[in-house]
């Protein structure tokens, strides 16, 4: 075994002991929950969507659901890979940067085998809250709907990282939300496609400015950075 697998495999242990040390001491209260619940009690799969740089709690909170998740094939996603596999979700490797085509085929055979997905519409390096065009393809290949995630925390840490990675405090209170289902009808065109993406990336984006009180002001410094 080489040492990058061994660093590889410490991610993951390590991942998996922090969360489970760290998240309890946050408070987490769910809205709209019902909404994703509702499909899997009729046993319908779904896709998750949600803003990269608030994958942190939903790791967490979801963990041990068996979710498949589009990760980078990029050497810094294979961390990413196992944390996610020490908390009992799989994943498909690629990303619209990076092994689109194969991601998005590994997403659909777990699609047609009944899996619930996740995607990061802005990952794996931006824009940040740029929604692009994996889960809409997704979603209309398979025929499952879209349910978008948003996170907020009253207090949390911000990194410098091009999607202001989120790590709520401890003993701060997060919320999580859950939008009703959205259907992409697989006849859809480029354009209504376009429509599409457009729409979800504005309500995500509502969500989370919503949900998360220093969202303004990063959204300004960007704006003044950029």
């Amino acid at each position: 075994m080489d040492w990058k697998e061994l660093r590889f495999q410490a991610a993951g242990h390590l991942g998996r002991l922090l969360l489970g040390l760290y998240f309890p001491t946050v408070r987490c209260t769910r809205e709209g929950a019902e909404h994703f619940q509702a499909l899997r009690s009729q046993g319908k799969a779904f896709i998750f969507a949600f803003w990269h740089g608030q994958l942190l709690p939903l790791v967490y909170h979801h963990r041990n659901e068996g979710i498949v998740v589009l990760v980078s094939e990029h050497s810094d996603g294979e961390y990413i890979t196992r944390v996610l596999l020490r908390h009992g979700f799989a994943t498909a490797r690629g990303s619209s940067t990076r092994g689109g085509v194969k991601g998005l085929k590994a997403i659909l055979r777990a699609a047609r085998e009944g899996k619930e997905l996740g995607f990061t519409p802005d990952g794996p390096k931006g824009p940040r809250h740029v929604f692009k065009w994996g889960a809409l393809a997704a979603a209309q290949l398979s025929g499952l709907p879209i349910v978008l995630i948003g996170v907020g925390a009253d207090r949390a840490w911000y990194l410098g990282s091009w999607d202001r990675f989120m790590i709520p405090k401890p003993f701060s209170s997060m919320r999580i939300r859950y939008s009703p289902p959205r259907w992409v009808p697989r006849e859809s065109s480029q354009e209504e496609l376009q429509a599409f993406g457009q729409e979800m990336e504005a309500d995500l984006k509502r969500m989370t400015l919503d949900l998360n009180p220093a969202e303004a002001r990063i959204r300004a410094e960007m704006s003044r950075d950029g």
